[in-house]
């Protein structure tokens, strides 16, 4: 499975960032660089809770596939506009956006499918791509995935989580990891635009676990005309 990824520069240059997915796993397929860069290495500020050893990942493999990132964006400011091509398999996408948009964007991506035991959890939307969200679209598509989560751990037994605890957890570590990404490359980046991509994630990160039943409200009306109708079926004659 590939998603590609084709910017076309404000100097009109044309740049593609190609991801390779198991189509089974959707674990991120894409070789590493031969030597990879030091800010890359597992121990450099390494996340808090990373149960990885560097015995076997040497390297942090959210950093490791963004190595690519840095030279396409090393001239370009945060603000400039930038065009977008996503392919996938299902869809082509464009739009015209700032430049930390559209790598926030392909970093979501590469956050979810790169292996990391803390975002496993957002593998799946990876199948179900979604560039540029917005607010609401992310606050349906993450609660949706929570609770199709939810349905499946409990046909394994287990207890089903329908206030969100658990993604609120998940959202905690989330943030912990941009933290994380933002320390490695501070020593780094020549330009803002991969740097504020970054906190644009670790912000969102912080909002969305104080925001979602805030959220939820704001589109519950989308769902009344069902609760009634099941209302009114149900009801005793």
């Amino acid at each position: 499975m590939n998603i590609n990824y084709t910017f076309i520069l404000p100097d009109k240059k044309e740049a593609l960032i190609e991801l390779l997915l198991d189509s089974e796993t959707l674990l991120l397929l894409n070789d590493i660089p031969d030597r990879p860069p030091f800010w890359t290495a597992l121990d450099f500020h390494q996340c808090p809770k990373c149960s990885l050893s560097i015995k076997n990942y040497p390297q942090c493999p959210i950093a490791v596939h963004c190595v690519k990132l840095l030279p396409i964006f090393e001239n370009i400011i945060s603000h400039e506009e930038v065009d977008v091509n996503i392919f996938t398999t299902q869809r082509v996408t464009f739009q015209k956006v700032s430049a930390q948009k559209a790598v926030s964007s392909l970093m979501g991506l590469i956050h979810a499918t790169s292996g990391c035991p803390h975002t496993i959890f957002f593998r799946p939307m990876a199948r179900f791509h979604l560039p540029f969200a917005d607010s609401y679209e992310t606050t349906y598509r993450v609660t949706s995935l929570y609770l199709l989560t939810q349905y499946f751990l409990q046909k394994t037994g287990k207890t089903m989580d329908l206030e969100f605890g658990g993604l609120k957890e998940i959202y905690s570590n989330i943030e912990m990891i941009d933290q994380g990404m933002i320390d490695r490359l501070r020593v780094v980046i020549k330009k803002d635009v991969v740097f504020n991509a970054l906190t644009n994630l670790y912000g969102l990160a912080k909002l969305i676990p104080i925001t979602i039943e805030g959220s939820l409200e704001v589109i519950r009306h989308l769902f009344e005309p069902y609760i009634d109708y099941v209302s009114t079926v149900n009801r005793p004659r």
